[in-house]
């Protein structure tokens, strides 16, 4: 079964060259981007797979460079596990990242809470050295009964308090609060900026459907991703924008905003990809790009990259 499932993986055709980190010159600047899944897509599993531990072996196979472990649910993985996970992605050049629980929640009233909420992002940034991964992606919280007003300032000072403590015990991690797509989380485009603006060690997670849907709609085009990316740059600088991190699928939403992930075949709702491509090529920038498809989530990714691929030979520059 190994054998078969190795060569299925090995039939997949790579996009335009084997090349793990994509380079290129823009401005004299060599710019390197990456791609990849959270989570494993269906077609793991379909194509034999069995474990995470064999992610890197699969993702390579799709021409992907990137992962991203989500603890969403809760923190089971065990730290032996994820050394193997971690030893096997840095032998295949895979980036890793992890996901922090769905529920952690800054901006509670509760100090009792806040405390759970802060070790669980502690907990997330302890595993990222056996998993070799430098970011952690987390939700900001949610507006809730009691928090009102406070909602922001309580969440700010929660994260200079946890910036602070990961700089002092884990310099290498990055935090980075996500922007999210409901309108009663905390998490607005506005609101992660100002998160990010308490610490060095603080960067943006721009996820583009979360956005969308948040937005009603109104990310389409290129102007619109310029927009938002010159907000960024003009309230966190220049190098925050360039290493961003960035979520990306399509999201179905209602007046209440995100209601579900869709696939990239799914073209009912957005947003397009193609304009921000257009803008990641154009500003040189250098992000990880994690796809949230809905089952379909290497398979996503791969097009993506494909995608910003296309962009790159438009523009002349050789991928």
């Amino acid at each position: 079964m190994g054998g078969q499932r190795r060569r299925r993986a090995a039939d997949m055709p790579p996009l335009l060259g084997w090349s793990i980190i994509i380079q290129q010159r823009l401005g004299g600047h060599a710019v390197s981007i990456r791609f990849g899944p959270s989570g494993n897509s269906d077609s793991f599993y379909a194509q034999g797979y069995k474990n995470t531990q064999q992610m890197p072996e699969y993702l390579v196979a799709m021409g992907l460079d990137a992962f991203e472990y989500s603890f969403g649910r809760g923190i089971t993985l065990r730290e032996e596990t994820a050394r193997r996970i971690g030893q096997a992605a840095a032998a295949q050049g895979i980036a890793m990242s992890v996901h922090a629980p769905y529920y952690i929640n800054l901006a509670n009233p509760d100090p009792e809470a806040r405390r759970k909420s802060r070790e669980y992002i502690y907990r997330s940034v302890d595993l990222c050295g056996p998993l070799g991964a430098r970011r952690v992606v987390l939700h900001p919280g949610a507006r809730g009964k009691g928090a009102g007003e406070a909602a922001l300032p309580t969440a700010l000072e929660q994260m200079h308090r946890i910036a602070e403590h990961v700089a002092r015990q884990n310099p290498d991690v990055l935090l980075c609060p996500e922007t999210m797509g409901k309108r009663n989380q905390l998490g607005t485009l506005e609101e992660v900026v100002e998160l990010c603006k308490v610490a060095d060690n603080v960067l943006p997670t721009l996820d583009f459907g979360h956005i969308y849907a948040l937005e009603q709609g109104a990310l389409i085009t290129r102007a619109q991703y310029a927009q938002r990316l010159d907000y960024v740059q003009r309230h966190l600088g220049a190098d925050k924008t360039r290493r961003l991190h960035i979520h990306f699928s399509h999201v179905q939403y209602t007046q209440a905003g995100e209601l579900r992930h869709l696939t990239l075949e799914d073209q009912s709702f957005g947003p397009p990809f193609e304009p921000l491509a257009q803008e990641l090529v154009s500003r040189a920038l250098q992000p990880v790009i994690i796809c949230e498809s809905r089952g379909r989530m290497a398979e996503d990714a791969r097009l993506l990259k494909h995608l910003y691929q296309q962009e790159l030979a438009r523009a002349g520059a050789p991928a």
